[in-house]
């Protein structure tokens, strides 16, 4: 294998047409998509050069292989954090005539996956191009039946001014709101699950791999520090080829906001059902502080990414998927901001129209999670799970290889 210095310096920029798959060459692999078949002659120059080796995750394991799969593929995709480091570092990116763009193909491949893993199947269509239309319109549709109930069953208590515990549920009932988010949120959980089971198939791994805790813990740590989100140590690109950080900051304000928030819920649910001290919480207590936080997060969070996302450079995106991308942000952030506008006003007149509207986005939210952005995370970190596996089974041995080598087998495989 040629290095690096070595390909630089050769003519045409480096990487002969007989060592790397042009662009017209016939793949090996047959693929279900165009998007797979151009990742497929990405990686194959990308694997003849490797300078970017050093730049993410997936490049190291885009090394460990000599053919590409559509699982594969579909695993390096999700493994892409999108920081755009490697198009701007990159010799043969546009306008070689190589036209090497690997986050804006990885990005198709992405979005791709999202659909062709989606479960129940039928439901994909929906949401390949009119994902944030579909999204704001269930969110309000939902929004104004429970308007229109909780009005209707009693306007002296919708519209008038609830204080004191058990307030919210004047306006609707506890039971009511539990059946109707549980059965919400139940659906939108066993669909991401059914979702992942098909990508982790498809990417060729068994259900050993995720009960490994060091290969889980090292996927946890590197989701929860956005470790490849850096373009390699300066940050990642977004409009133009200076490296920011910007991007890491906003998915963290975005990711921590909604554990937040979900730490409040639980703990709510806690207080209700075990300590016997219903809703609404005064602002010292511990659910409303969580979700105080929370909220204040994805505010910021999504904000930022959207406006990161308008300013981002379009050679490095695809187009098509912005519809499932902007479905998410935009419903986090309506969220957020119809339950901070419910904790301000809740001791008004107004709380039980603002109640109705948060419910209608929370419902709306719970029930497109399956079918927006929502699910890069979970095949991001499955992939990350897998990366783990592949390190710890290239560099560090087993016990029958550390016998061979010498190492006390007491620390072999850590």
């Amino acid at each position: 294998m040629s290095t690096p210095e070595a390909l630089v310096n050769r003519p045409h920029g480096g990487i002969q047409p007989s060592e790397a798959a042009s662009r017209e060459a016939p793949m090996h692999t047959f693929h279900a998509t165009e998007a797979l078949s151009e990742a497929d002659r990405l990686m194959t120059v990308c694997n003849s050069c490797r300078y970017c080796e050093g730049l993410c995750a997936v490049f190291p394991a885009m090394e460990m292989r000599r053919s590409f799969a559509d699982g594969d593929l579909n695993y390096l995709a999700n493994l892409c954090h999108a920081c755009g480091a490697c198009y701007v570092d990159c010799q043969f990116s546009p306008p070689h005539e190589f036209n090497v763009n690997v986050p804006r193909v990885f990005a198709k491949v992405r979005n791709d996956s999202y659909r062709m893993y989606v479960w129940p199947r039928a439901l994909a269509p929906l949401f390949e191009r009119n994902g944030l239309a579909i999204s704001l319109i269930t969110a309000v549709s939902v929004g104004l039946f429970f308007f229109g109930l909780m009005a209707i069953n009693d306007p002296a208590v919708m519209f008038g001014v609830q204080t004191g515990p058990g307030a919210f549920y004047r306006i609707l009932s506890h039971n009511a709101m539990a059946a109707i988010f549980g059965a919400a949120f139940f659906y939108a959980v066993g669909a991401l699950i059914m979702g992942f089971r098909l990508f982790w198939r498809d990417i060729g791994e068994t259900r050993a791999t995720l009960t490994n805790h060091v290969s889980v813990w090292r996927a946890m740590r590197d989701a929860m520090t956005l470790r490849y989100l850096d373009g390699g140590g300066p940050g990642c690109v977004n409009e133009d080829e200076r490296p920011t950080d910007r991007r890491r900051l906003y998915h963290h304000l975005t990711f921590y906001g909604f554990l937040l928030c979900l730490a409040s819920t639980t703990t709510a649910t806690f207080y209700h059902y075990i300590v016997d001290h219903p809703a609404p919480y005064a602002w010292y207590d511990l659910p409303v502080v969580l979700g105080t936080l929370g909220g204040i997060g994805l505010l910021v969070g999504p904000a930022g990414l959207l406006w990161a996302k308008a300013k981002r450079d379009p050679a490095l995106r695809d187009e098509n998927g912005r519809g499932m991308e902007h479905a998410f942000t935009v419903m986090l952030f309506l969220v957020s901001l119809t339950g901070m506008l419910l904790l301000v006003l809740r001791a008004t007149p107004a709380m039980g129209t603002l109640l109705a509207l948060h419910m209608g986005f929370v419902f709306g939210f719970f029930v497109t999670m399956p079918y927006s952005k929502f699910v890069h995370g979970i095949y991001r970190f499955g992939a990350l799970v897998r990366y783990a596996k592949e390190r710890r089974a290239l560099h560090e041995p087993t016990p029958s290889k550390a016998r061979a080598l010498g190492i006390p087998s007491s620390t072999a495989g850590r």
